[in-house]
């Protein structure tokens, strides 16, 4: 029997290497998107695996932008889109966060289409933040989840900080995935991915030289001083290896056919992020600030979603919080003491 073919955009990301490993471990076939050559040849050979192809996709917003790349491989029968921009230093929100993200998304799936009609399961990463507006989520009333969307508008999202306009483009995008399937009845069945912050250690270590926003959130902990304030600053966190393998299971499982996961295994402060190095690494337990205990009642009321049917169609234990801020930390000692 053939193995099945895979194909990923954002191959290059930290969530898409976590992707590529867990597939070529189960034996998938794997055609990754990335933007250059030199990205790719990189990835190939970081890899080392004759089951990983790349194909040149460079504007992901250009309509038809993978019709050609999908034409080439008529093998492919899932599609794991997670390229999406991630940055909120932008000149113009709309311009370089919300057209990028929501055009992106429609495009791969009209390609898929019109190229690919083959592919009969096709998982989109989104994030929580596509779910709910910040204020809400402060209000320790509130319960996201599965069925709820941010309320701030494309419009607000356009002259809104970055940040906000980041969950815009979040939203939207994932509701032109699913207007698109509503619309235009293509042969596949769609999955969304609903995750937190995303944290832990990186497949390749070399990566620690240029962490992602949230990685690099997660590793500014290392930079405080003894005296220094803990930054009040929290959300739901989720491990990349949990992540990765909800994406796999978003197109494995019937289960999982037709639905918004919302994948988060925690919900944390940064005095957590903290409170655990200076637990774990004894070294280090001098020269960070000790800060102050974590109200009970944070736990019980902040930040809470519903993903009740999440779970159960995942149908997986997420792994520890400690166990993922640990990996993630000491890979990051480990490579600086090799620099």
């Amino acid at each position: 029997m053939t193995a099945q073919t895979v194909f990923i955009s954002g191959a290059t990301g930290f969530i898409g290497q976590h992707i590529i490993q867990q597939l070529l471990k189960k034996g998938y076939h794997v055609v990754a998107q990335v933007r250059s050559t030199s990205k790719g040849d990189a990835l190939v050979k970081d890899f080392k695996s004759k089951n990983l192809s790349y194909e040149i996709v460079e504007v992901l917003e250009q309509e038809g932008a993978y019709d050609e790349a999908l034409a080439k491989h008529p093998e492919v029968t899932a599609f794991i889109h997670t390229a999406s921009p991630v940055s909120f230093d932008v000149e113009d929100n709309e311009r370089d966060i919300l057209i990028p993200a929501i055009a992106g998304t429609k495009n791969v799936l009209a390609s898929i289409k019109k190229s690919a009609p083959q592919i009969k399961r096709v998982v989109v990463t989104s994030s929580v933040v596509a779910a709910s507006t910040f204020s809400e989520l402060e209000d320790p009333k509130y319960v996201g989840g599965e069925t709820s969307w941010l309320s701030t508008t494309y419009d607000e999202g356009k002259s809104a900080d970055s940040q906000t306009a980041y969950a815009v483009s979040k939203k939207y995008a994932e509701l032109a995935a699913w207007e698109f399937v509503k619309e235009e009845k293509p042969n596949f069945i769609l999955s969304t991915i609903l995750p937190g912050y995303v944290f832990g250690p990186q497949v390749f270590e070399e990566s620690v030289a240029s962490l992602n926003l949230t990685a690099a959130f997660l590793a500014s902990a290392l930079q405080l001083k003894k005296d220094d304030p803990i930054p009040v600053a929290g959300g739901l966190s989720v491990d990349v290896r949990d992540i990765a393998k909800a994406h796999i299971l978003g197109f494995e499982k019937e289960e999982t056919a037709g639905k918004r996961l919302v994948v988060s295994a925690n919900r944390f402060l940064f005095q957590e992020f903290v409170d655990i190095i200076r637990k774990n690494f004894k070294d280090l337990a001098d020269k960070l600030p000790v800060g102050n205990p974590i109200p009970a009642t944070y736990y019980d009321h902040y930040n809470k979603y519903d993903d009740t049917e999440s779970k159960k169609a995942l149908g997986f234990e997420y792994i520890p919080f400690e166990k993922t801020v640990v990996d993630h930390i000491s890979q990051i000692l480990d490579y600086e003491k090799k620099k």
